[in-house]
């Protein structure tokens, strides 16, 4: 393909990304008042056992804000199955039979590994909110900003999920040809400086437990991503050494 048809195959990709996001987001948005009395449980808890402890809109569209925030949210995480096929389809264009089984075993993997991570985000998030009020001093009350304390639980949410996936993406892409073993082991100094600042980006600058909670995961599944590849790569090559024995024949 030309860099003009990438480009126009890239916004094909993208309208149908946004479409599905937005018409997830009407479920997101039903879904939302829940999802934000959920996600403030731990604050509840910390007001039973530690005394006053309240959550602070700042502003008069706080609250409205919050709402569109966790509904595009709860969007993304509602159209992965969606998103994810179209980020597969553009990397991959032009599948072939073979092809078409890896994308089905990618979705197959990628979309439960997606939710798992939001799942897995959502069962250490108490945790990670309880460590880091644990160091308020007692004579001390806790006011959060509701917009800091929620633009937290969602970004590491989606941050865990995508952690998850990544590693499906580096192994489908050596499936098919696209990424080599070597390829994956040689770059490992760049991939874990781009988890670091991913890392960075998805949490609070100043919570740097809740970053190394989410890098060490990262990287230890980058590095599950190569093993797999080179157990590939060393079969496949297997393969095309007995098959070149045959011809030589």
């Amino acid at each position: 393909m030309s860099l003009g048809e990438h480009l126009v195959e890239l916004r094909k990709r993208l309208f149908i990304i946004a479409a599905g996001v937005v018409i997830a987001m009407i479920g997101g948005f039903v879904l939302s008042e829940w999802a934000i009395r959920m996600m403030a449980a731990p604050i509840t808890e910390i007001a039973v056992e530690r005394g006053q402890a309240l959550l602070n809109f700042d502003a008069v569209t706080g609250a409205f804000d919050l709402r569109m925030k966790v509904a595009l949210t709860l969007g993304i995480v509602i159209s992965s199955p969606i998103w994810l096929y179209q980020i597969w389809a553009f990397l991959v264009p032009g599948l072939t039979r073979k092809e078409i089984g890896y994308a089905l075993g990618f979705l197959l993997s990628a979309v439960p590994l997606f939710l798992a991570g939001c799942a897995a985000g959502w069962l250490i998030m108490p945790h990670i909110v309880e460590l880091m009020v644990g160091f308020t001093p007692a004579e001390a009350s806790n006011f959060f900003n509701a917009g800091i304390y929620f633009d937290f639980v969602l970004k590491l949410l989606l941050a865990i999920g995508i952690a998850f996936v990544v590693p499906v993406f580096l192994v489908l892409l050596n499936f098919v040809g696209v990424l080599s073993a070597a390829t994956i082991i040689k770059s490992w100094r760049i991939a874990v400086l781009v988890i670091a600042v991913f890392c960075a980006i998805s949490t609070p600058a100043a919570d740097v437990i809740s970053m190394f909670l989410l890098a060490i995961p990262m990287i230890i599944l980058y590095f599950a991503a190569y093993g797999v590849a080179y157990v590939h790569d060393r079969r496949a090559a297997k393969r095309q050494a007995a098959l070149d024995a045959e011809l030589a024949l």
